[in-house]
């Protein structure tokens, strides 16, 4: 699409994204959970992100590696209005401006941009910035992320990772990812994790390539359920 038409597209779609850090946390604290959807088609990722919805979720990523991402999210924006629709593997300023104008409502990065959180905090949108040692995750929280990714938490212990930074960083809101399970989701939320991020385990590309969307919203229903 080109630039003349995203803005038309935009104009169109487009549902104000801002939304304060305290309100982000209430309802992180109230979902726990972070449904990321990556998809080569965008019709794939509609279809997956209203899986989930329909198992319960209401925080949605859409990556925005994906196809056409930001059309999906304003299109999700307008079908489902009583969700989060956000989008992550943010690598730079440009697609950060480029997310917010498509009405992203919360922002993920894999790494830690001081510029990046920057450019978030002047426009009233969380950005949770990725980062894994304590040096890194101080150092995001004190530029202003809303929350921090702990990503990849299975490659630094997993649960013990996030049990052991509590006691030092306990007043900053941790969101581990990449390593994260359905079954060890719960442990992270009482280890101390605010939330936590799911991919391939909310969409295992068996059942997203014979498109059993009801498997995936019941394994998006048990998580939550186990969460609560």
């Amino acid at each position: 699409m080109c630039h003349a038409g995203r803005k038309e597209f935009y104009a169109l779609f487009q549902v104000p994204a801002r939304m304060s850090n305290q309100d982000w946390l209430l309802q992180l604290r109230k979902n726990r959970a972070i449904a990321v959807v990556r998809a080569s088609k965008i019709e794939l990722g509609e279809q997956m992100a209203m899986a989930v919805v329909s198992g319960g979720m209401q925080l949605i990523e859409i990556t925005w590696n994906s196809d056409r991402a930001a059309e999906l999210i304003a299109k999700l924006r307008m079908k489902l209005p009583d969700c989060l629709i956000g989008t992550g593997t943010l690598f730079n300023v440009q697609q950060l401006q480029d997310a917010i104008a498509s009405g992203a409502q919360f922002l993920f990065s894999p790494h830690l941009d001081i510029e990046m959180i920057n450019a978030a905090v002047a426009k009233d949108v969380p950005i949770i910035p990725g980062a894994l040692t304590p040096t890194e995750i101080v150092n995001a929280w004190h530029h202003g992320a809303s929350c921090v990714k702990v990503f990849p938490v299975q490659a630094v212990g997993g649960v013990s990772y996030i049990k052991s930074l509590q006691a030092p960083l306990g007043h900053i809101p941790l969101i581990p990812t990449g390593g994260v399970t359905l079954e060890n989701a719960p442990e992270f939320i009482q280890a101390g994790a605010v939330a936590v991020g799911l991919s391939s385990e909310l969409f295992p590309k068996k059942l997203v390539a014979t498109e059993n969307w009801e498997a995936i919203a019941q394994s998006a229903n048990n998580l939550i359920q186990h969460l609560a």
